[in-house]
């Protein structure tokens, strides 16, 4: 099975420098560094030191996902921010999970040990919250529902409808904000009873850059989305 590596980055040119040297060449097939318009020097970085980059046309996180989708290669999509929030010594260990036949591998800030440096108050219980509502609601078993590092067969994204703009519409629309797919994933894979693992990662202090999080709007779109996942997907 052959692995793509998504890079997610707007304005992370500290983050970058840092953080792709380190993702050895031979753990993936195919690296993307999918960009928001970065103004800083990001893209120009990538580039000049060979790393792949696609400017997004729409702004927001899933569209940066979903722009991307023809152009991904790999049987196997990790999903990374290369901010420093992601370490990447685990990369291999979640490919590995995928390849024994996991269907989603998470890289779980909060299982046995692990635990986040870059969260504060608010942080850390909204997705403490988020994560035990969606193993109330959908019968999940997860430490960390929410987390962007992950890895999964790309068939997943097809077989949730994660590429379906109406799976998004509208809490985006009743809460004025742009979300990502990360937590439908989690709920819509334990919905299906698919094969799902974490492993215990942590999530250490962000090099550089700003946080991008709509904490409240987020949160609230995320929030009304699992209750309608009760009877809206099957």
């Amino acid at each position: 099975m052959t692995v793509t590596l998504l890079a997610l980055t707007l304005n992370e040119i500290d983050g970058v420098k840092a953080i792709l040297p380190k993702i050895d060449r031979s753990w993936y097939d195919q690296i993307l560094v999918v960009d928001g318009g970065s103004t800083d020097g990001t893209i120009e970085w990538c580039e000049a030191n060979g790393y792949p980059v696609y400017v997004q046309k729409r702004k927001g996180i899933r569209f940066a996902y979903l722009e991307t989708l023809p152009l991904i290669t790999g049987d196997i999509v990790v999903t990374i921010s290369p901010d420093g929030n992601c370490p990447t010594e685990p990369i291999p260990q979640l490919i590995d999970k995928v390849r024994a036949g996991y269907d989603l591998v998470i890289g779980s800030r909060y299982l046995g040990d692990a635990h986040s440096d870059d969260d504060d108050l608010v942080t850390g219980f909204g997705n403490w919250l988020f994560t035990k509502t969606v193993n109330l609601l959908h019968g999940g078993n997860f430490t960390d529902a929410m987390v962007i590092f992950r890895a999964f067969k790309k068939g997943l994204i097809y077989d949730l409808d994660l590429d379906k703009d109406e799976s998004y519409l509208l809490p985006e629309r009743l809460f004025h904000t742009i979300i990502s797919w990360e937590p439908l994933m989690s709920v819509r894979a334990a919905k299906k009873r698919l094969k799902i693992t974490e492993i215990g990662v942590g999530e250490p202090p962000r090099i550089g850059g700003e946080r991008k999080l709509q904490i409240f709007r987020w949160g609230a779109a995320y929030y009304f989305q699992f209750w309608r996942e009760l009877w809206y997907w099957r």
